[in-house]
């Protein structure tokens, strides 16, 4: 790896991710805070260009997702397709890692802060789906309930526990491989040789670096700043002996939202202080909130957010209510001057669950011609929303406690030990 590249990884102080515009206003970009920039009263979308900018990331092109393509012999997900994920960090040396036919593995994470995940907390987990149905590799999912009980002081310990186990149903149901799946909840599962990382992690890095990059402040409880290094172990493969025993050469790749880019910009610095291979990353817009396309759909804002547990008819309420318009404030100026699909929330959900393209191009096409209207348009939504969360609804019945042990328990993947 090039020096250049290198420099890159360095943490950066948080501010660096807060970017303002030609007017002054600016967008917040952190793992706690979302927000597009305000200019002239109004709230505009994230910048995810100026993010790629700002966090030294690169962009993935048509080259990337033709390349996707010619090694595994699928179609891009539409989450690819769409550009949704966008951004990536070394995904080339994961590539290289599958065409050389050398082990990787996957790895996500859940904080578990509500009994229900909604629309936005699918995103990583579909697509680490479709990963790791076309690579063939394992997957890691980390539950971090000790995280939402050191950020969330309303939380009881034992209210994180039960919503740890309760989004790892959801996450079952998402179609995971139960034979190359591991799901592990922090509280139940740190010690042994994964605590060794932890402690390993915690000695490269300082707590200025920690305070710096997250922006902590004095009156923050010590176990915050603390957390990053319990984030980074599943980085890394000989966290998890029952899966990959001693070695500590096999990489990862890691599927998030552009706001967990901090956190592993410092896990990739220790990675080359502890002589680990670093973790790949690549990077996903943000879902919008129905109220607009600048905002984070949140699981503490019923109104703002589509949950895996609502009804049909509460799909229906919600988007019909609540979701943002980008089309006419009349029919007639509808009619004249059409829509804006990148402002719409229907259209922006279609975007990321409607898998035909030459619908969703016709649908764009009509809805900027104002052909098509904004009644017809959350119509389709509606429908497509509805088929998605029923669908989970009814795989997340067939999860009984003892898949989901089974999902929880150490074990061995299935990975080729053998091939370096």
């Amino acid at each position: 790896m090039s020096a250049d590249k290198d420099v890159k990884d360095i943490v950066a102080p948080m501010e660096n991710a807060t970017i303002a515009t030609e007017q002054k206003a600016e967008q917040i970009v952190d793992p706690w805070n979302v927000q597009g920039a305000v200019v002239d009263g109004k709230q505009m979308g994230i910048d995810y260009d100026r993010l790629i900018e700002s966090f030294g990331t690169r962009a993935i092109d048509q080259a990337v997702l033709q390349r996707m393509e010619t090694l595994t012999g699928r179609k891009p997900h539409v989450l690819l397709r769409r550009g949704v994920f966008f951004s990536h960090r070394e995904l080339s040396r994961i590539l290289d890692r599958y065409e050389q036919k050398k082990p990787f593995y996957l790895y996500t994470g859940r904080g578990p802060s509500s009994d229900s995940m909604h629309l936005g907390h699918m995103i990583p987990f579909l697509f680490c789906q479709y990963l790791q149905d076309v690579f063939e590799c394992p997957l890691v999912i980390q539950l971090t309930d000790d995280e939402k009980f050191l950020f969330k002081p309303n939380l009881k310990l034992e209210e994180c526990i039960r919503f740890s186990r309760q989004n790892a149903k959801d996450i079952i149901a998402c179609g995971f491989n139960p034979e190359k799946t591991f799901i592990f909840s922090n509280l139940d599962h740190v010690g042994g040789a994964f605590y060794h990382n932890v402690v390993r992690i915690s000695r490269c890095i300082t707590y200025s670096q920690s305070k710096s990059t997250f922006g902590f402040v004095e009156s923050d409880n010590v176990g915050k700043s603390h957390f990053v290094s319990i984030q980074a172990a599943p980085s890394f493969s000989n966290s998890f002996p029952a899966i990959f025993g001693d070695r500590s050469d096999i990489p990862c790749l890691i599927p998030c939202a552009i706001d967990q880019d901090p956190y592993f910009r410092l896990t990739r610095d220790v990675a080359h202080k502890l002589k680990y291979p670093k973790p790949a990353l690549i990077h996903a817009k943000f879902f919008p909130a129905l109220q607009g396309p600048g905002t984070k759909m949140s699981a503490s804002v019923d109104s703002s957010a589509i949950f895996m547990t609502d009804t049909q008819a509460q799909i229906k309420n919600k988007i019909n209510r609540h979701a943002f318009s980008g089309g006419g404030a009349t029919m007639e100026l509808h009619k004249e001057h059409g829509g804006k699909p990148e402002e719409d929330i229907p259209f922006q959900y279609l975007s990321f669950f409607l898998d035909d393209d030459e619908e969703i191009a016709k649908i764009d096409k009509e809805y900027r011609a104002g052909t098509l209207s904004t009644g017809e348009l959350k119509k389709r939504c509606i429908e497509v929303l509805q088929k998605f969360v029923g669908d989970f609804q009814a795989r997340k019945a067939a999860v009984t406690d003892e898949v989901l042990d089974y999902f929880m328990t150490p074990r061995s993947l299935g990975v080729d030990l053998s091939a370096k």
